[in-house]
């Protein structure tokens, strides 16, 4: 496939992209400082220089995209904005089919989470409300929004899986699943789509 990936230079869109080259993918990354995507170079591999905050430069790395994964986050120092910005760009831009990385614990999942973690995460304050929009725009144009448990480092699980937010088992707290898991899921919803328009949870075991 030829695949997108926004946010390409962060931890998440580092996995994706170096895991959908090992799949043989041809993959375009996205980042505001493509020297940062620490991927091996690759005749299939081409770096872009792009900003969530320029619509008009996203729709041109996108022209043609058949599908776009975002790994994209809130790096330190960027005020709150950057997921609606980059949700609404990504959009615009109108790629086949758009993978967003969300959070578990907001928006849609938020009660299914517990009343304990959705009272941590309103610490985040205007941070949590543009996850939330992001995520609510990209399920509003048909995307998959991967909600996420807290990271972890580590290599892809063996016995990692895929459920609906339905299916996702009851805990006091999410539990930990490493970034390579999350990636692994992503590229395999680019792959064969069950989620479309809906939120997919990423679990380890």
């Amino acid at each position: 496939m030829n695949v997108t990936i926004l946010g390409a230079s962060g931890a998440v869109g580092l996995a994706l992209t170096r895991q959908a080259l090992q799949r043989g993918h041809t993959v375009i990354a996205l980042a505001r400082t493509p020297a940062r995507i620490d991927a091996p170079d690759s005749p299939r591999l081409i770096r872009v220089a792009a900003d969530v905050r320029d619509p008009a430069g996203i729709a041109q790395a996108l022209d043609g995209s058949e599908i776009v994964l975002s790994g994209l986050g809130v790096a330190k120092g960027d005020k709150p904005g950057v997921l609606t910005a980059g949700s609404r760009a990504v959009i615009e831009a109108h790629p086949g089919r758009i993978i967003w990385l969300g959070a578990y614990g907001t928006g849609p999942s938020a009660q299914a989470a517990g009343f304990a973690t959705r009272t941590l995460l309103k610490a985040m304050g205007a941070e949590l409300t543009d996850k939330v929009t992001a995520d609510g725009a990209v399920l509003e144009a048909g995307g998959t929004v991967f909600h996420s448990g807290p990271f972890a480092n580590g290599p892809e699980s063996p016995t990692r899986r895929t459920v609906g937010l339905d299916e996702t088992p009851k805990r006091f707290f999410p539990a930990r699943i490493s970034r390579e898991t999350v990636a692994a899921a992503m590229l395999d919803e680019a792959r064969t789509p069950r989620f479309p328009g809906r939120i997919a949870v990423p679990l380890g075991s």
